[in-house]
């Protein structure tokens, strides 16, 4: 049987902790059984990466560029550690997927610049175009060379991260997609959100900063006229590769 996969998540409001969890769940196709959740704000125990099939980071309100001042006081605590974790994935070149937080905390390791002082995006779907190296790449060889994806963060990749092979990149942010060495993948696209998804996340974040207040009721209505498979499928390939070859 596969080892099960980690999910480590970053988001302290339950409803969209939650609904993250079942996203993934549901768009991986993966069984609640064989998804391991841990709740960062509650604490990171010390976790061996070899333990499972893959490791998966979601999104949340951190931001890993932030002064310390200004993060949250479970990031403070869970950060380092996850700093370390992500560290030795990248070391093995273990299985990983990062989505939003989940690729600056990757390109922080690298050495890359995180920051919000250019690209943050706002609540909503963008149009991503991947690369050539994307061509090749067992995740992504035959997906369509645009599609659309929900995105929304107040910080982004400033520029590849060292090391990174840049998959896919957006108007607005060009940094949407990279992968390091053969096994260890971030988007700064979320690819487990559909419009109900976003549009809890809006309700959530409605005053954390990502948009203005009144535009809420607006972007959730964008979200549900938007068609988004693709990233959903990049996820579903993602645990299915790695989920079934790592007994």
């Amino acid at each position: 049987m596969p080892k099960p996969c980690l999910l480590l998540q970053l988001r302290p409001e339950h409803s969209a902790a939650d609904d993250e969890y079942r996203a993934i769940e549901r768009t991986a196709a993966i069984s609640a059984d064989r998804l391991v959740r841990v709740r960062m704000e509650r604490g990171l125990p010390d976790l061996d990466p070899e333990d499972f099939s893959a490791v998966i980071v979601g999104g949340g309100p951190s931001n890993v560029g932030d002064p310390d001042d200004r993060k949250y006081d479970y990031q403070r605590t869970f950060e380092p550690r996850l700093r370390r974790l992500v560290a030795e994935i990248v070391r093995r070149d273990l299985p990983y997927l990062g989505a939003c937080y989940g690729l600056s905390i990757l390109a922080d390791v690298l050495g890359g610049t995180v920051g919000r002082e250019r690209y943050a995006e706002t609540a909503g779907a963008q149009t991503i175009e991947l690369t050539d190296s994307a061509r090749t790449d067992p995740l992504l060889y035959d997906l369509p060379r645009t599609f659309r994806a929900f995105v929304g963060h107040k910080e982004a990749c400033q520029d590849i991260p060292p090391g990174a092979t840049l998959l896919a990149g957006s108007a607005g942010c060009p940094v949407q997609m990279v992968r390091v060495g053969r096994n260890v993948y971030a988007t700064q696209f979320h690819p487990e959100l559909d419009g109900e998804g976003l549009a809890l996340r809006i309700e959530t974040y409605r005053h954390a900063g990502y948009f203005d207040p009144a535009e809420a009721d607006h972007l959730i209505a964008l979200g549900h006229r938007e068609s988004v498979p693709v990233p959903g499928e990049i996820l579903r390939r993602f645990v299915a590769r790695y989920h079934s070859d790592r007994a």
